[in-house]
């Protein structure tokens, strides 16, 4: 059995050193040893999901995970339901501790995203809960629920759009001390599908020749709102996405193919493109979400 080593820290920076591990692994038996694993975010959680499918898909015949039982990871997996979505994609050598409640600043458990109702029912069953955290915690405006399931259903709906395939998405709020000292709400939302430039392709590559590539695609959904529909208007959601997050201070950062495109802040900085990465399948999309400045700003 061939391991694969997970990082200590398996956040939205930490997925990208598995993703690229798990492009070079051999299809066989796998081990994910995540023992040493002390942190994940939801893009961790999706984003191992994803690497999980991805073995799968290309012919591995077991791929196992492993975690510290004594960790508070472990507990805080099956608290965002990670076991439950995992099942036929990952295996356990003993089946996890379910765990009792729900943690008060669990906004969104691991959610698959399949067909246009998972889109509808999860809007609708997160109004209230959404409206909790965004006034109580981010202290934002009450206006800010409805954009708020503005862009939730939008980046699920990039899924159902683009990948043709079935994705995830989850969110949670954390308290960034050092980097911020302030809490952040942590969205994530992934998938294996075909990403912006499979999605891209046919409407657009033959404007761009030979610069097309998974930047470009990028380039041209993030900044200029480029959709792979004809009729000018439609399917503008990622930058329409991408001005909302603007607007509340935070971060987002769009991870398709071997490339990743940012919008930075200072608190956060991404850096704007990042070409080259290792080349996995779908998009991958993560925004952060800060508390509003107490003294009037973000």
């Amino acid at each position: 059995m061939k391991v694969l080593e997970l990082p200590s820290s398996l956040d939205y920076r930490g997925i990208e050193e598995l993703m690229a591990r798990a492009v070079s692994a051999e299809p066989d038996k796998l081990l994910l040893d995540g023992r040493r694993t002390r942190f994940v975010d939801p893009a961790g959680m999706i984003g191992l999901l994803g690497v999980g499918r991805f073995l799968r898909n290309r012919g591995a015949e077991r791929v196992r995970l492993q975690m510290d039982p004594a960790a508070e990871v472990a507990g805080y997996l099956a608290r965002m339901g990670f076991y439950r979505a995992s099942e036929g994609i990952l295996e356990f050598d003993t089946p996890p501790e379910r765990a009792r409640g729900r943690s008060s600043d669990v906004l969104l458990e691991i959610t698959s995203i399949a067909e246009n109702q998972d889109v509808h029912a999860l809007v609708e069953h997160l109004q209230e809960r959404a409206g909790s955290i965004l006034s109580k915690t981010l202290h934002y405006p009450p206006s800010a629920v409805v954009q708020f399931s503005v862009i939730l259903s939008e980046v699920c709906q990039n899924i159902l759009e683009h990948a043709g395939a079935p994705g995830w998405v989850a969110a949670q709020t954390y308290q960034w001390s050092r980097r911020l000292g302030r809490q952040v709400l942590v969205i994530a939302v992934g998938d294996l599908g075909r990403g912006f430039r499979g999605s891209l392709e046919s409407e657009h590559a033959g404007r761009f020749g030979a610069r097309w590539s998974d930047s470009t695609a990028l380039e041209a959904a993030f900044i200029h709102g480029l959709t792979r529909f004809p009729d000018q208007g439609r399917g503008q959601g990622i930058q329409q996405i991408r001005k909302q997050v603007r607007r509340w201070g935070g971060v987002i950062a769009v991870r398709s193919g071997s490339a990743r495109i940012a919008d930075t802040s200072e608190w956060e900085e991404f850096p704007p493109l990042e070409e080259g990465l290792a080349d996995f399948p779908g998009a991958w999309i993560t925004i952060l979400l800060p508390e509003a400045d107490p003294e009037g700003g973000k």
